[in-house]
């Protein structure tokens, strides 16, 4: 049992190595195989299907992701610096690692692969991600439950789940646009610009959370 775990972790970290070097579409199971020096049908006493062994390689990128979050996120230091800090390092995974996040966030995967355990779809993994942003969230406004941003008088407050996922879609966002060229264009910025993706991310927490005050 050892040796066949060995051999499974072993097809994993050939694909892992595979996408964050020639990205998702590298990733095949006989390419996998040839690189791992098994036979052809070997990836398959794991992975019944292509998608199966994806999703086991895009899960190690959520387990990399928050690896770096725990290396990056003081949590000792108030909710908002805490925040910005995930926030950073969420952005820079994903411009550093791009066909590792991309492949993390193929809906095809999300929706429909499942482990070779028959656990939880990979959909699954995006959850600690979001629950610790929800918190952190939660803890900078006046209360456990609700965060008060600057609205028109009379307006309601909006929940920490919701801020979070506007914060996250945002984000998300973010990293997608700069990847593909689209925000340096509009910013008439010529990359790296790290300074500016600074200031975006630093102005959709401003946006959702208000900016920080003295």
């Amino acid at each position: 049992m050892a040796d066949e775990n060995s051999l499974r972790e072993r097809l994993i970290d050939v694909g892992v190595h595979l996408v964050l070097t020639e990205g998702s579409a590298s990733v095949g199971l006989r390419e996998i195989a040839r690189r791992a020096g098994v036979s052809h049908g070997a990836p398959r006493r794991y992975f019944a299907t292509h998608h199966a062994l994806l999703s086991a390689v895009a899960r190690r990128g959520f387990e990399d992701l928050a690896a770096r979050f725990e290396t990056a996120v003081d949590p000792e230091a108030p909710p908002r610096a805490q925040l910005e800090r995930l926030a950073k390092t969420y952005v820079g995974y994903a411009l550093e690692c791009r066909g590792m996040f991309e492949l993390m966030f193929r809906h095809d995967l999300l929706d429909g692969a499942q482990q070779h355990d028959d656990g939880p779809q990979l959909r699954t993994s995006t959850l600690p991600l979001f629950e610790r942003m929800a918190a952190l969230v939660g803890r900078c406004g006046e209360g456990p439950d609700v965060v008060h941003r600057p609205g028109p008088p009379g307006s309601s407050a909006v929940p920490p789940v919701v801020t979070a996922a506007a914060l996250w879609s945002g984000l998300h966002g973010i990293a997608q646009l700069w990847t593909w060229g689209s925000l340096q264009l509009a910013l008439a910025t010529p990359p790296p610009g790290d300074e500016e993706l600074d200031r975006l991310v630093t102005a959709v927490l401003d946006a959702h959370l208000g900016p920080v005050t003295a």
